[in-house]
């Protein structure tokens, strides 16, 4: 019974470890291309190496580090690929969610409050906030869906896609464009016009795909023109 117990207890940490490390690729605290030292991660984290190595390989599984024998554990970052597919993701859930929604769901008071920071934190260019509040917009939409699995589903993409966000330099192109319609969303459901939100959603996902997608076109044009450097094993 005591094994037992001590397995759990030991699985429950790696899990936490896990979702811990994830909050802080969204955060910017690791970034794409890095390569984590497993000492000071321990240390940080206040964890063993033993517990840090499994939840590295859960990372790993999951796409967010990549193992490289002989040189270590690096962060990494979906290709243009990985980038479609996360849409496609998102598009799933998000729209799922806008189908539930109704405007007293505290989801709903999650994405006003969200689409509000954020509009205000870009009326002040303060960029890294209002691409935070931008995704938890977003995360507080999915929780609509009253599901555990399908928010874990939208963590890990989120993480993925934060790890691209931080090899562009240009915040307020990605973002910018984006704020407002999250104040509109929010408005159509509390209107309780949830198809018009679904359309506006839609529409948005594709436009932000495109957005992405054509943000780290350039940053590999100025990479190839020496302009950019990217870090770590690319």
């Amino acid at each position: 019974m005591k094994v037992r117990s001590e397995t759990y207890d030991e699985s429950s940490l790696v899990d936490t470890i896990v979702v811990r490390i994830r909050g802080m690729m969204v955060d910017g605290e690791f970034r794409a291309g890095e390569k984590l030292q497993e000492n000071a991660v321990a240390a940080r984290l206040a964890v063993s190496r033993n517990t840090l190595r499994e939840a590295f390989r859960l990372l790993t599984a999951q796409g967010l580090l990549t193992h490289i024998p002989n040189r270590g554990v690096y962060v990494t970052a979906p290709d243009e690929a990985g980038i479609i597919d996360i849409f496609r993701v998102r598009t799933a859930l998000q729209t799922r969610a806008l189908q539930l929604a109704y405007k007293t769901h505290p989801g709903v008071s999650l994405m006003r409050n969200a689409a509000e920071a954020g509009e205000r934190a870009a009326s002040l260019s303060d960029w890294k906030t209002a691409a935070k509040l931008n995704l938890e917009f977003h995360r507080a939409m999915v929780t609509i869906c009253d599901s555990p699995r399908i928010s874990s589903a939208f963590d890990l993409a989120s993480a993925e896609l934060s790890l691209v966000f931080g090899r562009l330099d240009d915040m307020a192109s990605i973002h910018g464009p984006f704020l407002p319609l999250n104040t509109q969303i929010t408005s159509l459901i509390d209107a309780q016009d949830n198809s018009a939100a679904l359309t506006l959603l839609e529409s948005y996902l594709l436009k932000s795909e495109r957005t992405i997608l054509g943000a780290i076109q350039r940053t590999k044009k100025e990479f190839n023109t020496g302009l950019v450097k990217f870090a770590g094993p690319y």
